[in-house]
């Protein structure tokens, strides 16, 4: 595949000069850091160039609650180091977004001039211990400061070759050059420890509006990652004012490189669509999502059920957050097989597989088999069922007063167990289970009232007597899929 570098120009109509400036500055940087490990050279290929950047990178100086927040002595300790080093560091990405946007940052990620040689030379004669060593190729060291709290720090980096998933990266001290390799403006700002706000490509004015764009060319951005295109969503239902705003060129570039999306693993896809499908415009978002034709590459039929989820996004309305994702995702299959299908791409827990499964076995009997509340009390005792996915499938179908009833109810412990009907003659065998079921049927019918002599007394002679004739498996049996 084409390396990728990407360069900077200063204003569209210096464009040509601005690229050869900057390309001059990524050879020199990526060859000045290399000093601890030879870097196999590349030639550079302009590509996916920012129509604008600042001249002066500080926007703004800023003491906010929520920037305060952030410092501990461990933190205050780190910066420290890096000072008496002579080592630039700053937070990067996302949590100075959410700073800027008073939001107290969960996760920080920081950034810095020293490479990851350098970082462990200093780390290591300042007795400061480190762990987690898998991110050292891409230049992540993770000290863990007077051993109460680990830090991410990275060297400022280029990507000089991507295969769609995963770079290969050299190392720069160029915070401008670094900057333009992240995916979003609104995540390519940095903000310095006195409180200064850098940002080249106007990252600021973006979020200020809610404007959600790749840095410099979208097309670029997405081929250097391709789970960008589900990142670019996310971020769009957690920035943006209006639900249908999207910036057209992006879309564009989106339809275009979708099926990049099918080198990505399943995981990382699934982790990106939880937080969409119950984040902020999730209608419109999956909407456009299917109009993208991106359903395929996540785990969705070609052809989504798409009234069915729309009915399930205003169904939800009337149910207390927060909703469990994959019953939205649920909602767009078209059949049992399209559960296993998704489970398939996006390898699901077990919880959801199975309530997957679930709801799409049962959502077409709610209202013809099931219509009374003790239908749905027997449907929790049977086998391979538990309480969680039968309230589940009333939310699904809006059953808002029998889940209020079932979701508040403890349902007692069933109270005839194996040893009593031995001591009722019942030999063991296979048998036994089925007739355990149907006692538990029987005592669901009752609203879970029924004692264990009035199970055994009244009742198991009948089922006995039943179990002569075949037994026809639960409808509701497991199914198996491949993991």
């Amino acid at each position: 595949m084409l390396i990728k570098n990407f360069c900077l120009v200063r204003n569209i109509s210096r464009q040509f000069i601005g690229i050869e400036g900057v390309r001059r500055r990524h050879m020199s940087a990526a060859a000045a850091v290399t000093q601890s490990k030879p870097v196999k050279q590349f030639k550079l290929k302009v590509q996916g160039v920012p129509e604008k950047m600042r001249e002066n990178p500080i926007v703004k100086k800023i003491d906010t609650p929520e920037f305060r927040s952030i410092f501990t002595a461990e933190l205050e300790t780190l910066v420290d180091l890096f000072k008496k080093y002579n080592y630039e560091l700053r937070i990067a990405g996302g949590a100075v977004r959410d700073i800027l946007m008073n939001i107290k940052p969960k996760d920080i990620d920081f950034a810095t001039t020293a490479t990851p040689d350098q970082m462990k030379e200093m780390f290591t004669a300042e007795n400061v211990r480190m762990i987690n060593t898998k991110g050292e190729k891409h230049g992540t060291i993770t000290p863990r400061i007077d051993n109460k709290e680990n830090f991410e720090v990275t060297t400022l980096r280029i990507d000089v070759r991507t295969d769609g998933r995963h770079a290969e990266v050299q190392f720069t001290t160029d915070w401008q050059l670094d900057a333009n390799r992240r995916d979003l403006t609104i995540n390519s700002m940095f903000l310095g420890f006195d409180g200064t706000v850098y940002d080249y490509f106007f990252g600021y004015e973006d979020l200020q509006k809610r404007r959600v764009v790749f840095v410099g060319d979208p097309a670029v951005r997405i081929q250097e990652d391709y789970l960008r295109i589900l990142r670019y969503f996310r971020f769009y239902g957690r920035i943006a004012r209006e639900a249908n705003a999207h910036d057209e060129a992006t879309l564009e570039a989106i339809r275009n490189n979708g099926n990049g999306l099918a080198g990505i693993s399943g995981e990382r896809i699934w982790s990106e669509l939880q937080k969409i499908v119950v984040g902020n415009f999730a209608e419109d978002l999956v909407l456009q999502i299917v109009k993208c034709g991106l359903a395929p590459y996540c785990g969705l039929p070609n052809e989504p059920n798409i009234d069915e989820f729309k009915r399930l996004c205003g169904a939800l309305k009337d149910f207390e957050k927060p909703h469990k994702p994959i019953l939205l995702m649920t909602s767009l299959l078209n059949s049992v097989e399209d559960a296993i299908k998704m489970h398939e791409r996006l390898k699901l827990s077990a919880f959801e597989r199975d309530l997957a499964l679930f709801v799409t076995q049962h959502r077409d009997k709610v209202d013809t088999e099931y219509t009374k509340l003790t239908d749905y009390y027997k449907l929790c005792v049977q086998p391979y069922t538990i309480k969680e996915y039968v309230e589940q499938l009333l939310k699904y179908k809006h059953k808002t007063e029998f889940y209020n009833i079932l979701k508040s109810l403890v349902i007692p412990k069933f109270p005839v167990t194996g040893n009593m009907l031995n001591e009722r003659g019942c030999p063991k065998s296979k048998k036994m289970g089925n007739i355990l079921t149907q006692l538990k049927i029987i005592w669901a019918e009752s609203s879970f009232t029924l004692s264990a002599e009035e199970l055994l007394d009244k009742h198991l002679p009948k089922v006995l007597e039943s179990l002569k004739s075949p037994i026809q498996s639960p409808s509701n049996k497991k199914m198996k899929t491949t993991n």
